[in-house]
C-alpha cells in the first residue's frame, strides 16, 4: 500500500501486517490468515490431524509464502497443544500468543474461576462486544453449543452450554438398536414419513426451540428489549433459519475475536 510522509512528502510503502489465527476444538482447528482489518483466508482441519502429518502439512500449505508478522491461537484441547506449537515452527519463527482468561484483553471478566473458561467463548466475547456491543449474546454450535454473555458493563459474565446437535442425533444411532445415523439437514415437513425424517424433525425444529427458550431466559435475566444474538458455528446457519431472536449469523466470529485480542494486546484495536 502507498503512504505519504507528512513532514517531507515523500511516498513510501508498507505492507499491512500479516497475523496467522488458530482456533483449536474439539473436532475442528480452524485456521485464518488476517490483515488488520478482517480475516482474509480460512480454512478448517481436522483437529487429530495434528497427531500426525496431515494438519501440520495442510497448515504449511495454507500458509504458503505468506511472511506472518504475527500468531495467536486458542485451544480447548490441552493435549493438542504442543504438537500445534511444534508444527508452527515449520512456518515461523515467531512466538505464538495464546488466548486465556489471564492475558485477555478487549473485554472485562465477571466470573468467579475465570480459568475454566475456554477461550473460544472468550474470543467470540471480545468480538461480539467489539463488534455488537452490550449486552451481548454468542450462541456457537460445536460439538457443544454454548452461550456467551457479554453484559451492559462489559464484561464476560457466563453463559449456557448445552449438547451440540450431533452429539444428540449420535447419542441416538449409538444407545439404540433401530435408529440410524443421519445427516443433519432442513426437515421437509413437521411430520416425519420416516424414522430418518422423524429424528430430523426432533433434532432441527426440537433444537430450535431450546435455543430460543434460552435465549428468551437470557434476555429475562438481562432486563434488556433489544438484546444482539450473534450465532456461530457449523449449524448456525441451518438452525437460525426462521428464528428471529437470532440476530446475525457469523461463521467467522471466533477468528475475528483472535483477531482482534491481537490488535487489544498489541495497543489497537
Amino acid at each position: 500500500m502507498v503512504g505519504r510522509n507528512e513532514s517531507s512528502g515523500a511516498m513510501f510503502l508498507w505492507r499491512s501486517e500479516m497475523i496467522l489465527l488458530l482456533d483449536i476444538g474439539n473436532t475442528h482447528t480452524h485456521v485464518a490468515l488476517a490483515n488488520d482489518r478482517r480475516v482474509t483466508r480460512h480454512r478448517d482441519l481436522p483437529t487429530s490431524g495434528w497427531k500426525g502429518d496431515a494438519s501440520p502439512r495442510s497448515l504449511k500449505a495454507m500458509v504458503g509464502r505468506s511472511r506472518i508478522d504475527a500468531i495467536v491461537f486458542c485451544s480447548v484441547v490441552p493435549d493438542v497443544v504442543p504438537l500445534v506449537r511444534r508444527a508452527l515452527k515449520s512456518v515461523s519463527t515467531l512466538p505464538p500468543l495464546e488466548l486465556t482468561a489471564a492475558n485477555i484483553a478487549g473485554v472485562g471478566v465477571d466470573y468467579p474461576r475465570p480459568d475454566t473458561i475456554g477461550a473460544d467463548r472468550l474470543a467470540n466475547a471480545i468480538a461480539a462486544r467489539h463488534h455488537f456491543g452490550c449486552p451481548s449474546v454468542v450462541v456457537d454450535f460445536g460439538t457443544a453449543v454454548t452461550f456467551d454473555v457479554v453484559d451492559r458493563g462489559g464484561s464476560y459474565i457466563g453463559g449456557i452450554i448445552a449438547p451440540g446437535l450431533a452429539a444428540m442425533t449420535d447419542y441416538l444411532h449409538e444407545k439404540t438398536a433401530l435408529l440410524p445415523r443421519i445427516t443433519i439437514r432442513e426437515p421437509r415437513s413437521v411430520v416425519g414419513r420416516s424414522t430418518r425424517e422423524a429424528m430430523l424433525v426432533g433434532a432441527v425444529h426440537g433444537y430450535r426451540g431450546l435455543i430460543k427458550e434460552l435465549i428468551g431466559k437470557l434476555q429475562g435475566q438481562l432486563d434488556v428489549r433489544r438484546l444482539p444474538v450473534i450465532a456461530t458455528g457449523g449449524y448456525a446457519r441451518l438452525i437460525s433459519r426462521s428464528l428471529r431472536e437470532i440476530t446475525v449469523v457469523e461463521p467467522l466470529l471466533t477468528l475475528e475475536g483472535l483477531r482482534l485480542f491481537h490488535g487489544f494486546h498489541r495497543g489497537r484495536p
